[in-house]
């Protein structure tokens, strides 16, 4: 997605600002090539050479360095990214003040601007300063936190700078085309767990990455996101609905509370198929022998598939060799209106990796794929998708 696009980055005077160094090495190796311009003020923190090694690329500091290159700079540039974003020049934004390289660039960019504020909590909350950040907003910037967290002052509060992640999400996401705006997808992820006793429980192997992947695909495509997790060491993604569960009941109800006005449905779950019959109130004894009567677990996919009205849905299909005619019967017997189909045991497409490789099974037919990132599998999937829900 960042591949070959170019970057404006400007930097201001914050203590957050060594996360841009970060923030320009992450951009770059996604093949994004950056363009630094910083403010005096920013200088005190981090001299223009770190962000040159970073960037491979010449720093801009001074509006009068090169003649015109406030307007060189801009009119080639497929986005500008303010990290971090000071009180002082989201006012001078807001104000149309052009005093410094930074602010010129700003009134002279015609394009998409993301701003990553860093802040005390005081300032922040502060009313002229939310008027300014309000009316930057109307104007279509992009604002990607600030989060709560541990302040340079010592205070916990809102005003530090996001996590780069964070802020390369929201740039991925003012890059990409909102074709599901308007849209409600429900996105089911993670594997749940059956308790046999308080401590002990039957569970599997997913570690939630494809769901996640999905979620965050269909956030960056304008879509509201509703995203229902089985237990998971991933960090949702920020701005979507998140509904964290563990059993596969507990998932049921949560699905189902929130069917409604959903227009797609992806169910990336691993759930589970059997649950213990009994559970017991108290840690079970390890002495001697346990059998385990087992049943059946709620059908969530198969529920929604024969409802007379319903949205769009997939299911998916791991299994544990290329055989896939398991994954053809189950888009007939859950009435899926999709079935991604990957065969764990193949390299690179099983559990907790980035990667994954697919065939999307309709009633129209089969597309197989080679191995690509989870993100390009989320895509692929929600192109697919978006015909089917106008």
């Amino acid at each position: 997605m960042l591949k070959n696009r170019k970057i404006l980055l400007g930097v201001t005077g914050s203590i957050a600002v060594y996360k841009s160094v970060d923030l320009v090495r992450r951009l770059t190796k996604e093949g994004a090539s950056v363009q630094v311009i910083m403010t005096d003020a920013s200088r005190k923190f981090v001299t223009p050479l770190s962000f040159e090694v970073v960037s491979q690329s010449r720093v801009f500091t001074d509006t009068f360095q090169d003649p015109l290159s406030h307007i060189s700079l801009t009119s080639d540039a497929d986005l500008m990214v303010i990290a971090p974003a000071t009180a002082n020049i989201v006012g001078k934004f807001a104000g149309g003040i052009a005093d410094d390289m930074l602010s010129t660039c700003f009134l002279s960019f015609k394009g998409k601007t993301v701003i990553a504020p860093a802040m005390n909590w005081r300032m922040y909350e502060n009313p002229v300063f939310q008027k300014n950040l309000g009316y930057l907003a109307s104007l279509g910037v992009i604002q990607v936190g600030p989060e709560k967290g541990s302040l340079a002052c010592g205070d916990d509060a809102v005003g530090r700078m996001s996590d780069v992640s964070d802020i390369m999400e929201g740039i991925r996401s003012a890059l990409t085309r909102k074709d599901l705006s308007g849209k409600r997808i429900m996105v089911t992820a993670g594997p749940t767990r059956e308790y046999m006793d308080p401590v002990r429980f039957m569970s599997n192997r997913s570690s939630g990455r494809m769901g996640y992947a999905i979620a965050r695909a269909a956030l960056r495509r304008g879509a509201e996101v509703i995203l229902i997790s089985g237990p998971s060491p991933l960090k949702p993604p920020s701005g979507a609905g998140f509904v964290a569960v563990e059993t596969t009941g507990e998932m049921r109800d949560a699905v189902m509370k929130n069917l409604k006005d959903s227009d797609a449905v992806i169910m990336a779950a691993a759930v589970s198929d059997f649950s213990p019959e009994d559970k017991n109130d108290k840690k079970i004894d390890k002495s001697g022998g346990l059998v385990l009567k087992l049943k059946k677990t709620p059908d969530i996919l198969s529920e929604i598939g024969f409802m007379k009205k319903r949205p769009f849905l997939v299911g998916f299909a791991a299994e544990t060799g290329a055989d896939i005619s398991r994954a053809r019967k189950k888009l007939l017997d859950k009435g899926a209106d999709v079935v991604v189909f990957n065969n764990v045991l193949s390299p690179g497409s099983g559990f907790d990796v980035d990667t994954n490789q697919i065939t999307i099974i309709q009633k129209e037919g089969e597309s197989s794929f080679p191995l690509m990132s989870k993100d390009e599998v989320a895509d692929l999937l929600l192109d697919r998708i978006a015909h089917f829900i106008p």
